[in-house]
């Protein structure tokens, strides 16, 4: 069993991008080597491309994306971390997957039509093509099951059906058609402003959400002041269902003390937000505290992480070349 995961490296990481990627990589980590399985995850900054991002920007969010991965508990000494640059293997194949991909496959991809919206002419190339390039990310290591969330089921069929037709057109059994992985649906993190819209770093307002970096202080005073209502919490989670910003700070305090919405209620049913408020703030810090001091101190020496990717990749380089190669052979690239 081979599981693979990648994620955009974005800067600014908060207690939503914790919570609903980082904090299950780690979750994976364990459970897939408890199986005797490999994990493979990635910062993809290939795919950071595919939208205008400043190239010192993107330079800085790898390497803080990559220390914020490994304060949170990925080993890489356990797991392969990489960031995809480092590994051309993925570029290289995604070049040569582009040439069995079908434009009519790509034209049914909803992803694209939701982040182009009307401008779809302006949009880039690499983002109509974002799709093949993850179906390179998966395939090149003989992935067999990639964790994906509703908005990438329909890129994982894609990447099936690239696999299927290439081994059938080249009379190859190559690649491995991935499997989706059923997992622990990440908690969807709002803000603590409006919980109608997901907490956010293009946020403006800094009391919406909490960032990976703000000291103990300041991440207990924005729960403290995080928007509620009058009332005390209910005896069931069903019960939540109008109460957004009520259900939002349940779903914070389950997530974080790895517990069931139920069993938050239970612990909390009848009582006030002047009760509950400080109780998810002290869980917080101290869940929070100890990921972001470590990954402050991993900070300070950023070549030192860029080495940590460097000797991923190798790693990661050691696995994809020979599937590379094959894949050429198969189209009578070396001869």
């Amino acid at each position: 069993m081979r599981v693979l995961s990648g994620i955009k490296p974005t800067g600014n990481l908060h207690l939503g991008n914790y919570l609903g990627a980082v904090k299950q990589w780690v979750a994976m980590q364990d459970a897939i080597q408890a199986q005797g399985g490999e994990t493979l995850y990635f910062i993809a900054d290939l795919h950071g491309l595919t939208e205008w991002i400043a190239p010192a920007e993107l330079s800085a969010n790898t390497i803080e994306m990559t220390a914020t991965i490994v304060a949170a508990g990925i080993d890489p000494d356990r797991s392969i971390l990489f960031n995809q640059t480092r590994v051309p293997q993925h570029s290289e194949l995604a070049w040569l997957l582009n040439n069995v991909a079908r434009v009519g496959w790509l034209n049914r991809m909803t992803q694209f039509k939701d982040k182009a919206g009307k401008n779809r002419e302006g949009a880039s190339v690499g983002l109509y093509d974002y799709p093949v390039l993850m179906a390179a990310d998966v395939l090149l290591y003989n992935t067999t099951h990639v964790p994906v969330g509703e908005d990438q089921k329909q890129h994982l069929e894609l990447a099936r059906d690239i696999a299927a037709k290439f081994n059938l057109d080249y009379d190859i059994d190559l690649f491995t058609p991935p499997e989706p992985m059923v997992s622990a649906e990440a908690p969807r993190i709002m803000s603590l402003r409006d919980a109608s819209t997901k907490m956010s770093k293009s946020n403006p307002s800094e009391q919406a959400r909490v960032n990976l970096v703000d000291d103990d202080d300041t991440i207990a005073a924005k729960f403290r002041k995080a928007k509620t209502d009058a009332e005390p919490l209910p005896d069931t989670v069903a019960a939540l269902t109008d109460r957004p910003e009520a259900k939002n700070l349940v779903t914070i305090y389950a997530a974080l003390a790895d517990l069931t919405p139920d069993a938050v209620i239970t612990q909390y049913a009848g009582q006030g937000f002047g009760t509950f408020k400080p109780a998810l703030a002290d869980l917080a810090v101290a869940k929070l505290g100890p990921i972001r001091d470590r990954m402050l101190r991993l900070l300070d020496d950023r070549a030192e992480v860029g080495k940590l990717l460097d000797q991923g990749a190798e790693k990661a380089r050691a696995l994809a070349a020979p599937t590379l190669l094959k894949a050429q052979r198969a189209m009578g690239l070396h001869v």
